[in-house]
């Protein structure tokens, strides 16, 4: 009975799977959504007013930056849930052995920090349109982000002193 448990309880990694796939396919959507305002951007960069022009970069930016996240997720998730990257034929993909999950979280959390960042400026930079009240719990929000980032790094680096080197 053993046995079977153990081979159907591994089995079910690849249910991860489906969940990573999905990822994938949403990031396609995103970035295809990414294009047109990619283009959208370009088309009116040179006549649209500074602040717009610069409002609008940072929102590309905000994109990438979610883009790069959902890509760390779904790599460092594969490698360690369903199957590692070590085989020669996954393109060179080793170096993601190497982003063990305190360090992924602390990755995580900076993508996060700096997603609440641009969002917080793009509010500044248009303050007008939002109440104190808005931009108070914006602030407050972003410093609870930057609190959690700096307690998961201290946590990872204060357990990466107790954790035996990797081979």
């Amino acid at each position: 009975m053993r046995p079977i448990l153990t081979s159907v309880i591994l089995a079910s990694r690849w249910i991860a799977a489906v969940f990573l796939l999905g990822l994938t396919v949403a990031l396609g959507l995103f970035a295809a959504r990414f294009l047109t305002k990619l283009v959208k951007f370009g088309t009116g960069v040179f006549s649209s007013p500074e602040d717009q022009a610069l409002l609008d970069l940072l929102h590309l930016l905000d994109w990438t930056l979610v883009a790069a996240l959902v890509v760390m997720v779904i790599l460092a998730s594969w490698d360690s849930l369903v199957m590692p990257f070590d085989d020669p034929k996954a393109g060179g993909m080793s170096w993601i052995r190497k982003l063990d999950p305190g360090n992924l979280k602390v990755k995580l959390a900076g993508s996060i920090v700096a997603i609440s960042s641009i969002q917080l400026l793009q509010m500044f930079l248009r303050a007008d349109i939002y109440s104190d009240r808005t931009l108070a719990w914006a602030m407050g929000l972003h410093a609870m982000f930057l609190v959690g980032a700096v307690v998961l790094a201290l946590t990872d680096r204060i357990s990466a002193g107790t954790r035996l080197p990797k081979e």
